[in-house]
């Protein structure tokens, strides 16, 4: 039987935005009196010194939108990065679309039918009879989970499958008039847009996939949000998100590392979801990493902000783009629920 191996990887990202400017160019005039020293604070701590966005708020202020003009604005704004990230990845994979047998599509910040899935099929001229599955709401650990779907599809088919990430929270900053916490100051300072697609093939060179594996402690299911409002999707991030990880970080990858007779030192390369500082310190505490183990996660974070789902695909594009690209790569999101995933995946070809 064939190991699923990612093959080919594609990015698409729109216009970047330094952070700085971000926040003297609007931030700064969005929150008031004490709030606005907070959220000075926090955005300077966030780790983050460019982020993209589709809908820039220096050029466009969409935080009174209506949820409808978003939504309508999403289809907008997505379909071309979605467009771009796949046919990136189908070119780095040496393959047409006709050829690809499940199209998993991953996003939280946008709904539409007809959806992305079948638009996308429509306008890059996949086969009719391509299966197509959308994922939504899962947040930022979807993309792992979407590998999972696509590697068992490539196993049980020996066909080709394709997954896109695409998100743009750009489009979900809250009015000024809305109620100001620190989880809110927290989103506003962190996400930002992207979209990745990821081949993934019956055997060949890349990376296979060696097992997708999770983790849900629901008894702290109120940690982490992601609200239908009248204006737009509201986040909820609570504080305590570092500590349930801490809880259990350590046994989902000891355990998973168990499985394939593999130990923490023969991981030399790190894909960790950068949620925030506070969440890449506390996997690097209780792993008993080296700082430079989770370079490439800090990287993307200053880089690129918090793009939600695709984010751990953009940092496992660049360890893979790396001088010496690492043998063994274990990917670690978080997200709702609250959930940990993880994906054991090494080189081979």
């Amino acid at each position: 039987m064939s190991v699923p191996v990612i093959a080919g990887l594609g990015t698409a990202q729109p216009p970047s935005a330094r952070q700085d400017e971000l926040w003297e160019g609007f931030f700064s005039r969005h929150f008031t009196g004490t709030t606005r020293s907070l959220a000075q604070r926090i955005f300077a701590n966030s780790g983050v010194t460019t982020r993209q966005a589709a809908v820039n708020p220096l050029l466009e202020d969409v935080s009174d939108w209506p949820t409808e003009r978003r939504m309508r604005r999403y289809l907008v704004e997505a379909l071309p990065l979605g467009k771009e990230a796949v046919g990136r990845a189908l070119t780095a994979a040496g393959l047409d679309a006709g050829d690809i047998g499940l199209f998993v599509v991953c996003s939280c910040t946008g709904y539409a039918t007809p959806g992305l899935d079948i638009l996308l099929a429509r306008d890059l001229g996949m086969a009719p009879g391509t299966q197509r599955m959308f994922v939504g709401h899962m947040g930022c650990y979807a993309a792992l989970p979407g590998l999972g779907a696509a590697s068992d599809f490539v196993t049980a088919r020996g066909r080709p499958a394709l997954l896109l990430c695409a998100e743009l929270t750009s489009l979900h900053i809250q009015p000024s008039t809305a109620r100001v916490d620190t989880q809110q100051i927290v989103s506003h300072a962190l996400f930002s847009d992207a979209a990745v697609a990821a081949v993934v093939l019956p055997g060949g060179p890349g990376y296979a996939l060696r097992e997708v594996t999770s983790v849900t402690d629901t008894s702290t299911a109120d940690h982490m949000t992601w609200d239908v409002t009248d204006a737009g999707f509201r986040m909820g991030l609570s504080p305590k998100v570092p500590q349930v990880l801490s809880t259990h970080v350590r046994g989902l990858v000891d355990d998973l590392l168990a499985r394939h007779g593999a130990t923490l030192d023969e991981v030399d390369g790190w894909a960790v979801h950068p949620g925030g500082p506070r969440i890449l310190n506390v996997v690097e505490r209780e792993l008993g990493l080296p700082p430079e183990a989770l370079a490439a996660s800090r990287a993307t974070l200053d880089e690129h902000g918090n793009c939600s789902s695709p984010t751990v695909l953009l940092i496992l594009d660049r360890l893979r783009r790396a001088p010496t690209p690492p043998e063994r790569i274990l990917m670690l999101a978080f997200g709702p629920g609250l959930t940990l995933y993880a994906v054991l995946l090494d080189r081979q070809g």
